[in-house]
């Protein structure tokens, strides 16, 4: 059963939105906030259609791995997926506008570009030490397993918590501090716990990769983004945000939050993001 969402969250509806014009993009999570249930629904489809049709930049920013994300960034009306909490970048292949890196990829659907943020030399020797930090926390977390995502990573690693297994806080809490004392940054997102190496987050990964398609600088525009998420690992950006909205059912993880979301949606999961398409869209054209 779902908690309730706290009375002191403030609804949607008393979120002063931008003036008609305002608004540039919207930035995403996945998991729970545009999907429900592990997939994505025709209203939360019918929405990022509808930003994207209205002129707005559309960007899920994800902790999923960069191969999983690949089928929805060639599918989705969106303008790039951000993978692996800052990453790595998928976009299509027009979009890159022949910057160095760029490595193309083959896919039916659409064809498709992959950017990094790191160079190749250190995501091999990245890659090779977290393996290591990986078989470490199953040896040593009682119940703890890779995720089944774990073959589409390039540069980080996650724990299954609540997709296809469930771990107990204090086992979650210990396999944070084994990523922590290894010297890996460490989130917990509403189905995973991701470890990595590097500077990039979610907010540096939406800098990123707001600089490299549109050439603007997002802290200089903050007030024109919209972010919205559901869980721990989206903290950051509630705190960056003013514009920063939480799907209902981030009512779960409001006692482990230090920074909340600003506002949240009456909906869940999908419709709590079809919600707030609604309100952005009327906002922009009434």
């Amino acid at each position: 059963m779902t908690a309730p969402v706290p009375a002191f969250l403030r609804p949607l509806s008393e979120w002063p939105a931008p003036a008609p014009g305002q608004l540039l993009g919207v930035l995403t999570d996945i998991d729970d906030t545009l999907t429900t249930d592990g997939a994505i629904t025709p209203d939360a489809l019918q929405a990022l259609a509808a930003l994207k049709a209205s002129g707005l930049q559309v960007i899920p920013i994800t902790g999923r791995p960069v191969g999983w994300s690949e089928p929805f960034a060639a599918a989705w009306p969106v303008d790039a997926i951000v993978a692996e909490n800052g990453a790595v970048a998928l976009l299509p292949a027009d979009e890159n506008n022949g910057q160095i890196g760029i490595k193309p990829l083959s896919n039916k659907r659409q064809q498709l570009s992959k950017i990094y943020q790191q160079d190749p030399a250190t995501r091999a020797a990245n890659y090779t030490r977290m393996q290591q930090v990986l078989a470490q926390i199953e040896r040593e977390v009682p119940g703890a397993r890779r995720a089944t995502d774990s073959p589409g990573r390039e540069t980080d690693i996650a724990i299954d918590h609540s997709e296809f297994t469930h771990l107990p806080q204090d086992a979650i809490d210990h396999a944070v501090r084994i990523l922590r004392s290894a010297g890996m940054n460490a989130t917990v997102s509403s189905i995973h716990i991701n470890g990595w190496f590097g500077a990039h987050n979610k907010l540096e990964g939406a800098r990123w990769i707001v600089r490299e398609l549109f050439g603007r600088d997002l802290d200089a525009e903050i007030d024109r983004w919209v972010y919205v998420g559901d869980s721990t690992n989206d903290q950051r950006m509630f705190a960056h945000f003013p514009h920063s909205v939480g799907v209902a059912n981030i009512a779960r993880f409001v006692p482990q939050l230090t920074h909340l979301p600003r506002y949240v949606t009456q909906g869940e999961r999908g419709a709590g993001f079809a919600e707030l398409a609604r309100v952005i869209l009327n906002q922009k054209w009434l």
